[in-house]
This record gives C-alpha cells, sequence and structure tokens, in this order.
C-alpha cells in the first residue's frame, strides 16, 4: 500500500467507465487519482483537465497528437503507471486483456472489467460475494453491469437460504447515449443468438453453486437495461420475506411504481434531481410493488445503469487488492458513504 495509508489510482482508458471511476476515486478519503491515460484529442480529455486531473498519453505517438492538439499532458501510461499503486484498465473490449501483459512486467497491481474474460484474471469480483477471495491478488475482473446485478440479487437470496434456481431475460440497451447518434439499432429487436447468453455463465464464474439460466434482446434504446426474472425458492415464502432479503443488500435499491417510478426514464430522473455525478444508478433499482410470490416461486424485475453499476465494485476491488481494507463490509460503507448510495430517500 502507498505512504500514508492513501492509495494511487491510475486510470487507462478515459471513456464512459473511466471517467466515471476516476470521479469516485477522487471522493475516497484513502485513494488519490494518480492520473488518466487516453488516446483522444477531442472533448473528453478536455473535460479531465478542467476536473484537475493529471492527463496522459497512452503511448509517445499519442502523448504528442495530444499536445499537438493542444492538450496538457504529463506524460505517457509508463510514466502514470510509475507513480500509482495500482491501475484501473477502462480500454476498449480486449484491449484490457493485452494490457495485463504490460502491468504483470512492471509489478502494478491491475483491475479490468466484464468485456475482458474471467480467464485474463482468474478471478472475477462483486464485493458482496466474493471480497475477501481478491484482498491481496495481484489483478480481478470487475464484472459486467448485467452479471454484477445478477449476483447482487441472487445473492441476496441465497444468503436467506431461499435461492433454488434462478431463470432471467434480459432487455438490453443497444449503445451508450453519448454514442447513440453513431449507431445502434431502430424499429428492430435482436436476441442474443444463444441460450444461455453469457451473462448466466458469467456469472457463475462469481459463485460457480448458482443455478442461473439467461436470456437476452437487444432493444432500441440507450437509458438502461431492464431484467425480469423467475426463482424456483427452496420453500415457501412470503413477499415481506423475500423483500427483507433483498434489503440487505445496500445496493439493492426498492423502488416503487406508486411513487411514480414507472419506468427506466423516471428513475434516471430521480437520479439526476438527487445530484448524483452523471445522473448515476449505482444501485440495482428493484420495483417491490411488482414483486410477486406464489408459493414457492418469485417473479420480480430491476433496472441496470450500465454505465454505473461496476463504479463502486471497482473501488472495492482497489481496497482489496492493494490490502488497503480486508474487511469487505468495512469497504462496502466507505463506498456507500462517498457516493451516497442507499440514499434514495425512498
Amino acid at each position: 500500500m502507498a505512504v500514508q495509508g492513501i492509495i494511487r489510482v491510475a486510470i487507462n482508458g478515459y471513456g464512459v467507465i473511466g471517467k466515471r471511476v476516476a470521479d469516485a476515486v477522487a471522493v475516497q478519503k484513502d485513494m488519490a487519482l494518480a492520473g488518466v491515460a487516453d488516446i483522444a484529442t477531442d472533448w473528453r480529455p478536455r473535460a479531465a483537465l478542467h476536473k484537475g486531473y493529471s492527463l496522459y498519453g497512452a503511448t509517445s505517438e499519442h502523448a504528442a497528437s495530444m499536445r499537438a492538439a493542444g492538450l496538457d499532458v504529463s506524460g505517457t501510461l509508463d510514466d502514470l503507471l510509475e507513480a500509482a499503486d495500482i491501475v484501473v484498465d477502462c480500454t476498449p473490449k480486449h484491449l484490457a486483456s493485452k494490457n495485463i501483459e504490460i502491468y504483470r512486467r512492471l509489478g502494478i497491481k491491475y483491475i479490468v472489467h466484464g468485456g475482458e474474460t474471467h480467464e485474463s484474471t482468474g478471478h472475477s469480483f462483486v464485493a458482496e460475494a466474493n471480497y475477501a477471495s481478491a484482498v491481496g491478488r495481484d489483478g480481478t475482473r470487475v464484472v459486467s453491469c448485467n452479471t454484477t446485478s445478477i449476483i447482487r440479487t441472487l445473492s441476496a437470496l441465497k444468503r436467506h437460504g431461499l435461492l433454488d434456481r434462478a431463470r432471467g431475460t434480459l432487455l438490453r440497451r443497444a449503445t451508450d447515449p453519448w454514442e447513440s447518434h453513431q449507431g445502434g439499432i431502430m424499429n428492430t429487436l435482436v436476441p442474443e443468438p444463444e441460450i444461455p447468453s453469457h451473462q448466466g455463465p458469467d456469472a457463475q464464474s462469481v459463485d460457480p453453486d448458482l443455478d442461473v439460466v439467461t436470456m437476452a434482446v437487444k432493444v432500441p434504446e440507450t437509458l438502461a437495461h431492464l431484467h425480469y426474472w423467475s426463482v424456483q425458492l427452496t420453500r415457501e415464502a412470503s413477499k415481506d420475506e423475500v423483500l427483507d432479503a433483498f434489503r440487505t443488500s445496500s445496493r439493492i435499491a426498492l423502488i416503487r411504481i406508486s411513487d411514480g417510478l414507472s419506468a427506466i426514464n423516471s428513475v434516471k430522473e430521480l437520479m439526476a434531481d438527487l445530484g448524483r455525478p452523471h445522473d448515476s444508478l449505482y444501485e440495482v433499482a428493484l420495483w417491490e410493488d411488482m414483486l410477486k410470490v406464489q408459493g414457492n416461486e418469485l417473479f420480480y424485475a430491476y433496472m441496470v445503469d450500465n454505465q454505473a453499476i461496476v463504479v463502486p465494485e471497482t473501488i472495492d476491488a482497489i481496497r482489496a487488492l492493494t490490502g488497503a481494507e480486508p474487511d469487505a463490509e468495512t469497504s462496502i460503507r466507505d463506498t456507500n458513504d462517498s457516493l451516497g448510495i442507499g440514499s434514495l430517500g425512498l
């Protein structure tokens, strides 16, 4: 761990996830943002400089082109890594797994995200499920947004001895809002070609004992994902008992249609009204008044903000890998407090 108990964090890739992780690191009492590395010369790195973040080019060539574009560049990725204790790789899918070779060669701890395979690190992370197994490791993979939501919800049921098996249908947003003008889908639905879709097996990389099958379809919207779940319980249970199980996760927010939160756009608007950075919904937003229990069968739906849900997990993974905080509950509480998680006021 770093001198004086402060973890120096490097961010490689200042995109959708990278900028959100950088902002989250900046408000942690036990962390300092060493800087962010990227290749872009447009408005995105300029926003980083506006926030006072040190900017680095991914290579010397990229640093030169960034300087030519008028950006104040502090050096290259290698320079940034020398000034850090851990790097969070937020580069595009499949690039991070190649960067792992660099991190291992330099002996720096590293975090990648769900676009990479479990095999790239040998460990997949969700704080409430397997924090302890990440403590002191060289690297881990914070699983995807959808997989994070699956582990949070099913683990809550499992801790209460209620989970037998789970089957989920995922309505996946087509693209990120900021680039929806460049692509996505319109006037159609695109099913994933295989059942199970990849999220179920991915959840089993965190908890191999889960009996879970997922199906997914891409839909023409950009706000968030929507999940529908049918769960076989181990026994008959009441709705209140199931809700109490979900309440044990600080990162599941129970919302109600009766409060006007009847669609994903209204939930996002609530995040804006609460002043969340980037309108971020860090929690799984689960509709409690829609939830239905029939004997030993459970049915529910929830919303996943794919740009935000992995941010608190990444902060916890930083503490776990560096050994700065060996206790999961303490790290989760500190992260939650710093990001306002659990304060929807509903």
